[in-house]
């Protein structure tokens, strides 16, 4: 999760090609910005498990995803009608709820308000969530119950000790 609008390469890439070295999907909210870089990455890497997903909001015709939505490396792109995001990220109508629950760890690069309710909502459901930025003002109101890193190596860590169930 992260930015909309801006890619945050130096942090997106990497990630996104470390993540494809493992068995796992890369989920995100199929859009722009952080979303798209994070998932050319993972979609480039030679030999990969696990596959780019992408919850996709739809726009006023249901089944027709809102322009630019999803990016090009999506490659098993879910649509839902739920229309909300942003400030309204935390609302039962985002679609944010099903990123949040649908992922076994969370990676919050910077961003902004939509990035903020997505970290929001993996606080309330107790979902395990690391924050790779450069300072913890790279998200607005991060809670301080989230752990901020920047390094690469430290979110490695950290999704590692996840998946292994410790």
């Amino acid at each position: 999760m992260g930015s909309a609008d801006v890619a945050h390469t130096d942090k997106a890439a990497p990630l996104g090609r470390w993540l494809a070295s493992l068995p796992v999907h890369l989920l995100t909210g199929a859009g722009g910005g952080v979303m798209e870089a994070v998932s050319r990455a993972f979609q480039a890497r030679p030999g990969r498990a696990g596959l780019v997903v992408g919850i996709a909001p739809c726009g006023d015709d249901p089944g027709v995803p809102r322009p630019g939505y999803p990016n090009p490396f999506v490659e098993l792109a879910i649509l839902t009608h739920l229309p909300l995001s942003g400030e309204l990220g935390t609302d039962p109508m985002s679609r944010n709820h099903i990123n949040v629950l649908s992922s076994n760890v969370l990676i919050a690069l910077p961003g902004g308000n939509g990035t903020s309710s997505e970290v929001a909502l993996a606080v309330r459901y107790h979902r395990p969530i690391v924050a790779f930025v450069d300072t913890r003002s790279d998200i607005p109101a991060l809670p301080d119950t989230v752990p901020a890193v920047t390094e690469l190596s430290e979110v490695q860590e950290f999704v590692k000790r996840i998946l292994a169930g410790s």
